[in-house]
Parts: C-alpha cells; structure tokens; sequence
C-alpha cells in the first residue's frame, strides 16, 4: 500500500470494534436483569404467599419472574436487533424499544394467571380436591400435547432464527418499528413458551426450582442446535406428568414443594 493512501480496512475495523463493544454491552446489561430480577423472585418467593396478593403486587411479581427468567432466552434477538440497528447507523434506543415490546407481550398475559388466581381463591371452598387433580392433571396433558403441534413448531423456528426474523420484520426502521417488531417477537415467544408457562402457574408460581428448570428448557429450545428435540422431550416429560397428576392427585401438591405458591393453595 503506498504511503499516504487511506486503509479500507480501518473503517471495517472501527465498525467491528464498535460491534463487539455494542454486543458485550447489551449482552451485559440483559444479563444483569436477568441476575437482578432472580434475587428480588428470590427475595418476594421467601415471603410473599400468592393468597390475598392484590392485582398490582400480582402483575410486579409476574413482570420479575419473565424478566428473570425470558431475558435470557431472548438475548440472541436482541442482540442481532442491536446489530441491525447498528450497521445502519442508528442508536441504542431502537433496541431498548425491541426489547419494551417484547416485555409487553409477557406482561400482558400476566392477567391470564392472574384471573385464574382470583377464581380458584373464590371457588377454593367449594372445590373437590379429587376433582382439582383431575383438572390440573388434564391442563398437563394439554399443554404436553402442544409441544408436538405444528404450532409450536412454527412459532419455535421464528425463535430459533434471530437474525432471520429481525430482518423479516424491520418493520420501516425507527424506535416505533422497534416496538412492533418486538411485539411481533413476543408473540412468536408465546406461541413457542405459553404452555410449559402453563406448567408453571400449575406446579408453582414463584417456586424457583420448576422456573429454572423451565427457563433452562426455554434456553435450550431456542438457542441449542438439538432444541427441537428438547421440545418434543420437554412435551413428553409434561404429558406423563398430567397423567400422574390425574391419577394420584395428592402428586400436586407434592410438586409444589408442599407450599401455597401455586393452584394447589394448600387445599390438596
């Protein structure tokens, strides 16, 4: 190269430094709620009974736990969202509204299981403990035979392919079509999760044993190369153990680590 003639490559290297500092950044920051909201779970599960929760402290807690436990399992996109944005010269705001509108999603069917909550605590006098196996044993079974719907297949490849799918729904560029695509997103990330979510609110809301395990699932399905298989693994594991649960009810409780956390509310 002759002297004075200026390099190609430093551009390419600048835009290369400046993409792995933007990728360690954001994978750090989402790390770090993901870490801050599993202590304060941590902290709420130690002394924080689901019975007699108002609606607000309900919705706080549910916001906690998808933060906990769905950040990590959405990094990947939001980490090829920040490259996008950044290689068309923009900001991090755009990834910051992604990742709002992601949230939203999962904040917003936070009422499903919060309206469920509200009824079992009104029925739970009247309620059968033979007939509550039976129903929970039955929500297992459902949301096992999901995992192997096409569905669910489809709505996990739309996870499982991040740079694909932040292209695929661009949306017009901006901090508003960052908040659509992510809604977009958080709506494939139901479709995907809903079910095992499910599981959840039966065995156990705010039981820190089944929400790692289900987050780790969560993890393996969308980002492993074997993660379709963890899926059908994953349905399976859950549609033997609704068929448990019908059959010897009094396994509810047992699930739940014999604590009021979940549906079971000590009326096994």
């Amino acid at each position: 190269m002759l002297a004075g003639t200026p390099s190609t490559d430093t551009p390419r290297s600048a835009m290369s430094l400046l993409s792995r500092r933007a990728t360690l950044t954001t994978a750090a920051i989402l790390v770090g709620l993901a870490a801050a909201a599993w202590l304060l779970t941590w902290r709420q599960a130690a002394g924080m009974p689901l019975s007699g929760l108002s609606a607000p402290l309900f919705m706080a807690m549910w916001l906690t736990m998808m933060v906990a436990m769905m950040f990590p399992t959405v990094a990947p996109m939001v980490l090829a969202h920040r490259m996008v944005v950044l290689k068309r010269g923009g900001g991090s705001l755009p990834s910051i509204v992604f990742a709002a509108g992601y949230l939203s999603v999962w904040t917003a069917i936070g009422f499903v299981p919060l309206a469920g909550l509200l009824f079992f605590q009104a029925m739970a006098p009247d309620l059968n403990p033979k007939w509550l196996g039976l129903a929970a044993g039955a929500a297992l079974v459902l949301a096992g035979l999901y995992q192997f719907t096409p569905w669910k297949t489809f709505c996990l490849k739309g996870c499982r392919t991040p740079l694909g799918f932040v292209l695929t729904h661009d949306f017009g560029g901006g901090s508003p079509a960052a908040y659509r695509a992510g809604v977009s997103h958080g709506l494939y990330c139901l479709g995907c999760c809903w079910a095992l979510m499910a599981v959840l609110v039966i065995v156990g809301l705010m039981n820190l044993a089944w929400m790692a395990v289900i987050a780790v699932v969560f993890m393996l399905e969308k980002n492993w190369r074997h993660g379709v298989g963890v899926s059908r693994v994953a349905g399976l594991s859950v549609l033997t153990l609704g068929i448990a649960v019908a059959v010897f009810p009094e396994l509810l409780r047992w699930l739940s680590g014999g604590m009021p956390q979940s549906f079971t509310g000590g009326h096994m």
